[in-house]
């Protein structure tokens, strides 16, 4: 395979190509899913190929084939090259800025105790079906979904600066909800093993089936829990919860491509303009939000990324101000940066690099603090757990976010369960509430699958951690006076 990629990269030069680097990607993909007692569906797929990536004529050219072999691999390089020479009739007048970045050599793998693959279906199927009949025990609860799901990446990367790797990483989930109906609605309430760098020993940790009648039993006391209530409230959110709202809003308005206009799809651009850098203020004082691709477990963890950029650790906000951004070796020389931070990833060897989210984080509060203390120290307030729904503007700026599960908080305890409550702020308002942080005790990664950009779209996967956190008198229920 590494012979292959320095093949493409010599025809690539060969053709005309001032840069080259080409990919040979082998990713495997299996979903056990079931439906109440029955399993609903096994898929298994498997996709291999080869991605040439080249600059001719101060201008990129791309191309891909399933057919990884020596002839073909030829080919596609010189047809990237035409497509370079193509594109640079609409050229950007200065061409192209390609950061520079040291020759980097190696080998990465995901630490793996218990290879997912050889693990039998009979021993998914039945945990998935195991689960499935201690949530069908709980009285009122109607539904049951769960799913385990796997992926491995074996990746190879050589460019012509002379950089030569290779990484395999593993990645899984397991995840199930209850579903309670009554006569008039149903309600919900999920469990999962995150999304996690991992192997099968990641869902064997994980309390799966001891947490199932848990589960029940919280979707079918949804289904009687009190009204939201609506005015301003003090919210406590959970890193079940909290993963999304980064995402969103911290996330996606960081990605510096958005910053630059270069991206619109999706909620494509930001708020987070780079005359803001280093000035705007994000957040409390509290708010320190660290991207970390060299996190062990980290979804976006892989060594390098698809620039050849080995995983770094930064800040992107710092005591509340907006410090950085993520970013790749062609846009990094827009806020005068002279190394990218590499976050440039495609979602398979036939998809070109775009910049995607980091591993990024809430750092936990540097004082002792429990999740029980917090609540004790408030008045009026919402305790939110899991994900729900979720609606924010083209610039990530003005947002709504629901949760998966809800109680209310009355002078310091924990109170009723509360149902489809809703809360909603601008960007900024929102962290600059950010009072307190639980230690770094309770600080817990949650793995993102599923998160699209691009067009043609990409889907990329990613973590992001905190621990407990509280924002003061936040919006709930609808908008208020």
């Amino acid at each position: 395979m590494k012979n292959l990629c320095r093949h493409a990269v010599e025809a690539a030069k060969h053709k005309g190509a001032t840069y080259a680097d080409a990919r040979i990607v082998r990713l495997r993909n299996q979903l056990v899913a079931a439906e109440d007692k029955r399993i609903e569906e096994i898929r298994d797929t498997e996709s291999f190929g080869v991605g040439v990536r080249v600059i001719a004529d101060g201008a990129w050219g791309f191309a891909a084939t399933a057919r990884v072999e020596p002839g073909e691999i030829e080919r596609i390089a010189a047809r990237a090259v035409e497509i370079a020479h193509a594109s640079a009739l609409a050229k950007a007048p200065d061409g192209i800025h390609w950061a520079a970045e040291p020759v980097h050599d190696g080998v990465f793998r995901t630490p793996v105790e218990k290879d997912p693959f050889e693990v039998s279906l009979e021993d998914k199927t039945g945990l998935l079906l195991a689960i499935g009949e201690e949530v069908l025990a709980v009285k009122g609860v109607k539904k049951y979904h769960g799913h385990i799901y796997f992926r491995r990446e074996h990746r190879f990367l050589a460019t012509s600066e002379g950089t030569l790797v290779e990484s395999e990483t593993t990645h899984g989930l397991a995840t199930y909800e209850a579903t309670a109906v009554d006569d008039s609605t149903a309600k919900t309430r999920y469990f999962e093993a995150p999304g996690r760098s991992a192997g099968w020993e990641h869902i064997e940790r994980t309390p799966l089936l001891a947490e199932a009648r848990r589960v029940g039993e919280d979707a079918v006391a949804h289904l009687k829990a009190k009204p939201t209530p609506v005015g301003k409230k003090d919210l406590i959110l959970t890193p079940s919860h909290l993963a999304l709202t980064m995402h969103e809003s911290i996330g996606h308005a960081t990605e510096l491509d958005r910053v630059l206009g270069m991206e619109e799809s999706l909620a494509g651009s930001s708020f987070a303009t780079i005359d803001k850098l280093g000035a705007l203020k994000y957040g409390s004082p509290l708010m320190n939000i660290v991207c970390d691709n060299t996190m062990p477990f980290g979804l976006a963890s892989r060594g390098w990324d698809d620039d050849g950029v080995a995983g770094q650790r930064w800040h992107v906000v710092k005591d509340g101000i907006l410090v950085d951004y993520m970013s790749g070796r062609e846009v990094c020389h827009a806020i005068g940066a002279e190394r990218s931070h590499g976050s440039c990833r495609a979602d398979s060897w036939a998809s070109i690099p775009i910049i995607r989210q980091s591993n990024i984080g809430l750092e936990p509060g540097t004082e002792p603090l429990t999740l029980d203390e917090l609540i004790s120290d408030t008045k009026d307030g919402i305790l939110i757990d899991g994900w729900g729904s979720f609606s924010i503007d083209q610039r990530r700026e003005n947002f709504q976010f629901g949760g998966d599960c809800f109680w209310e908080i009355k002078n310091g305890k924990k109170g009723a369960m509360l149902k489809d409550v809703t809360y909603q702020a601008i960007t900024t308002d929102f962290w600059g509430s950010l009072d307190a942080v639980c230690d770094k005790r309770f600080w817990d990664p949650v793995g993102i699958f599923g998160c699209g950009k691009g067009d043609p779209m990409q889907i990329a996967i990613m973590t992001h951690g905190s621990a407990p956190a509280r924002f003061r008198q936040i919006d709930v229920g609808g908008a208020t006076k």
